[in-house]
Parts: structure tokens; C-alpha cells; sequence
């Protein structure tokens, strides 16, 4: 069939991701073009290691459903760290409130020179979360989205984290009025209403999913109205969790629509990115003008955030390149070095800066990285070589619905209080406290699971 020539740029786009899918062994057979008459009506790509045949005179609707329903190959490596990150951080997110726990399980206060096992949580999601950056950047690319629409995507779903961030900040009661409790379940019923997986409809369906996301804004909307006009305003702070990482998300993407798939560009983004956490903690730039330009304050965490996110995204980029499951050495030896390269800065950093996650500081990083990288690559592999993945399975939901993972203890503890539920005594400290938190953490990745089934998930 004839198209008008503003179809070769689909044309093109369709072209490049067929001959990138297409096995490597053979040569690919060229696109003949004839004016603007496409002539060919078969070809192969190979998605998630299958080849994929589609047969279809060219037709720009077909084309971009083809391009949509390629599934990329996941990585398990990623999936079961981001899964076991995110069960841990529900582990320790619920054991604070416990008594006679091992001091090395705990946060560090802001004054101490510890790495608590809890201090390093949330720099692993953060380094999962760069890894996850580039490969679905990537992909969004190879389903034929525009550089706008990425930018666009990049946007909204930090702008969703930052909102989310704020109101787990601000989710304090109002004294004689809408209690914590309330609020932080009325929070998280205005987050899936907002950012809920609705389904593909048409017609009253697609109105009626359409009403509930305005319902979920106007839920949002109702709670920053009423603690403002209580006395009790939303304030910005630290921005919550959530926050910093819809920031880091932020940095991390920004940089990675410059640099794209090229190593040595990302290596040089990722080592300004580790300057920068360095030179915030120093004395080394001159007066507050050149702190304001130089470090832009505005951005929160003193790059020290982003470095775990853009560590994360040169992880990813150096297994896409390296990594070879017949011969993993070569990559998982990159990953140790870089692990050892980090021990050293740590150790030679110690002297001028505490281990402090509350501060941020530079050797809190450098130890937190040089356990990330080789870490790492031991899951690289234990998964993806040796196809151990199985044995994460009890709590992959954390890996594929992670969001709602973090978002149900917001409902859980709410209600507890609400009902004046309470464990038994001897679940609040020891052995027998950290247990109760390990098989509360289960559950709540097992309940995330369970809604997903049920299609009720959460993403941004």
C-alpha cells in the first residue's frame, strides 16, 4: 500500500528496531524502498532471545503495535535485587519500635560513625533504581516513543514520587480533628486512585476510570486544604523517601537522555556526580555564590543520593556491554574492582568524614559502594548464570510491584491503632521481634502480590 512521505520517519524508526532485533549470525536483509511504497512483507526480529516473525503489508497502525508489544529480555539480577532491597527496607522500616535489638541492625544517629545494616537500604534501592533507569529508557526507545515522550514520562513520574514523598512528610494528624491514622489512609486510597493501573477501556468504562483518578485529585487536594487551613501547611523538609528518590529518579534520567548507551560519557557523568557528593562536604569551593552554582543547593541529598542512582545506571550499562553468561569472569571481576576502588576511597576518605547516612556523607557512600558493585555481581551470577532466580520467588512481588509494596505498611499501621490491635509481649523485642518483622515484611509483599493479581497496583 502507498503512504504520503510523512511515514518515513516511522518507516525508519520501524526499520531500525527490526534490524536491531534480527539475529547477528546472518546478514540482515536491507528495506527496499521505492518512493514512498514499502514492498517487503516479510521480516524477522528477535525479542527476548525468540525470533518474533510478523508478516503485514506496511501499515503505520500495525507497525506501532508491533513496536509496543516487544518484550525485552529482564534482567533477573536486577529483579531480585530491587525485590530483596525492597523487603529489607519493610524489615527495617519495622523494627525500630523493638526492644533489645543488635545495635548493628539499627540507623546510626546524625553524630555517629557507624554503618548500621539499616543505613545501607536505601542506597541499594537507589543504585537498583539507576540500573533500572537505563534499561527502561532504552526500551522506551526501541517501542518507538520520541525523545519528547520520554521526556514527558521522566517528568510526570518524578512530579507523582515528589507529591508522594510530601504527603507521607506531611501525614501527621490534626489535634481534635482528621487523626494520623485517617490521614495516611485517605493518602494512600487518593494515591492508587490516582496512580492505579486502570485497565484499556472504551466507552462508560473509560469514564468511569477517568472519574476515579479525578476523585483521587480532588481526595489529594482535600488533605493540603485541610492541614493548611488547620495551622499545620505542607512543608517541603527532606522530602520524604519517596522524594528523594523522584529526585535522584529526576538527576539520574536527566543526564542519561545526553549520555545515552555511550560507557565512556556515563563514566564521566557518574564520576562528576561522585566529585560533586565529595566537593558539598569540603571546604574546597569558595563562598556561598559559587556554592549556588557550582552544587545547586536546591537539589536535595548533596549529590551524595544521585551518586548511588548514577552508580547504579554505569552498573547496568558495563553488564549490557560485558556481561557474558557463558563467561561471567570478565564482568564480575570489573564489578569487584570497582567495589575495591570504593573500599580504598572509603578508608582514605574516613579521616575528614564520618559513615553517616543522615549526613550524607562522602565515606558513607564509598562503603555503601564498594558492597554494591560486588554484590552485584555475585546475584548477576547466582540468577542470571546459574539460574537460581527460583529461589527469590517468595518475594518477587517486591521486585514487580515495588510501590506497593512501600505504600501498604501506610494502611497496616493505621489500622492497628484505629483497632487497638497489638502483638503479643513478647514479640516487641529480641529474636522473637525480628522475626515478627521478617514475617511481617512476607506478608506485606505477599498482599502486594495478591493485588496485583486482583489488578489493583500502583505505578508512576
Amino acid at each position: 500500500s502507498t503512504h504520503q512521505c510523512n511515514n518515513r520517519q516511522l518507516i525508519g524508526r520501524s526499520h531500525h528496531i527490526l534490524h536491531n532485533y534480527a539475529p547477528k549470525k546472518k546478514k540482515q536483509q536491507q528495506l527496499p524502498f521505492h518512493g514512498n511504497k514499502y514492498t517487503k512483507k516479510y521480516r524477522k526480529a528477535v525479542a527476548s532471545e525468540k525470533i518474533v516473525s510478523y508478516i503485514c503489508d506496511f501499515n503505520p497502525q500495525k507497525i506501532i503495535t508491533f513496536m509496543k508489544n516487544l518484550t525485552p529480555q529482564r534482567v533477573a539480577a536486577v529483579d531480585v535485587f530491587r525485590a530483596l532491597t525492597m523487603f529489607l527496607m519493610l524489615f527495617v522500616n519495622d523494627i525500630p519500635g523493638l526492644k533489645n535489638v543488635p545495635h548493628w541492625l539499627m540507623h546510626a544517629k546524625i553524630d555517629e560513625d557507624m554503618l548500621g545494616f539499616s543505613d545501607t537500604i536505601f542506597p541499594a534501592f537507589l543504585f537498583c533504581m539507576g540500573m533500572s533507569v537505563s534499561l527502561a529508557i532504552q526500551n522506551r526507545y526501541k517501542k518507538g516513543n520520541t525523545t519528547l515522550q520520554v521526556i514527558s514520562h521522566i517528568f510526570w513520574r518524578t512530579i507523582a514520587l515528589l507529591a508522594m514523598g510530601l504527603f507521607s512528610l506531611n501525614s501527621g494528624g490534626i489535634e481534635g480533628g482528621l487523626s494520623h491514622s485517617w490521614f495516611s489512609i485517605l493518602m494512600v486510597i487518593g494515591f492508587f486512585l490516582v496512580w492505579g493501573v486502570y485497565p484499556k477501556a472504551e466507552g462508560s468504562k473509560k469514564h468511569l476510570f477517568t472519574a476515579m483518578k479525578v476523585a483521587g485529585i480532588l481526595l489529594l487536594a482535600f488533605l493540603v486544604l485541610y492541614k493548611d487551613m488547620n495551622g499545620k501547611p505542607f512543608h517541603i523538609g527532606w522530602w520524604g523517601i519517596l522524594g528523594l528518590i523522584g529526585w535522584t529518579y529526576a538527576v539520574c534520567a536527566g543526564i542519561y537522555l545526553f549520555t545515552r548507551e555511550n560507557l565512556r560519557s556515563n563514566a564521566i557523568a557518574w564520576f562528576a556526580v561522585v566529585l560533586l557528593a565529595v566537593l558539598s562536604h569540603s571546604q574546597l569551593i569558595p563562598g556561598e555564590y559559587g556554592s549556588r552554582i557550582i552544587l545547586l543547593p536546591f537539589i536535595p541529598s548533596d549529590w551524595t543520593l544521585h551518586a548511588f542512582g548514577m552508580s547504579g545506571v554505569l552498573t547496568s550499562l558495563l553488564m549490557q556491554r560485558y556481561a557474558d553468561k557463558g563467561r561471567p569472569g570478565r564482568f564480575i571481576g570489573m564489578l569487584c574492582v570497582m567495589g575495591a576502588s570504593m573500599l580504598i576511597l572509603a578508608l582514605v576518605s574516613h579521616p575528614y568524614w564520618i559513615i553517616s547516612k543522615i549526613q550524607a556523607t562522602p565515606t558513607w557512600l564509598f562503603y555503601c559502594l564498594a558492597t554494591f558493585f560486588p554484590l552485584f555481581g555475585f546475584f548477576y551470577w547466582l540468577t542470571d548464570v546459574k539460574g537460581k532466580n527460583g529461589w527469590f520467588d517468595i518475594i518477587k512481588p517486591a521486585g514487580t510491584a515495588t510501590l506497593t509494596c512501600y505504600t501498604i505498611p501506610y494502611v497496616w499501621y493505621p489500622v492497628q491503632q484505629l483497632l487497638h490491635l497489638h502483638y503479643p509481649e513478647v514479640l516487641g523485642s529480641g529474636v522473637p521481634g525480628l522475626l515478627k518483622s521478617l514475617v511481617f515484611s512476607l506478608i506485606v509483599v505477599w498482599l502486594a502480590g495478591l493485588l496485583a493479581k486482583g489488578k489493583i497496583k500502583l505505578k508512576v
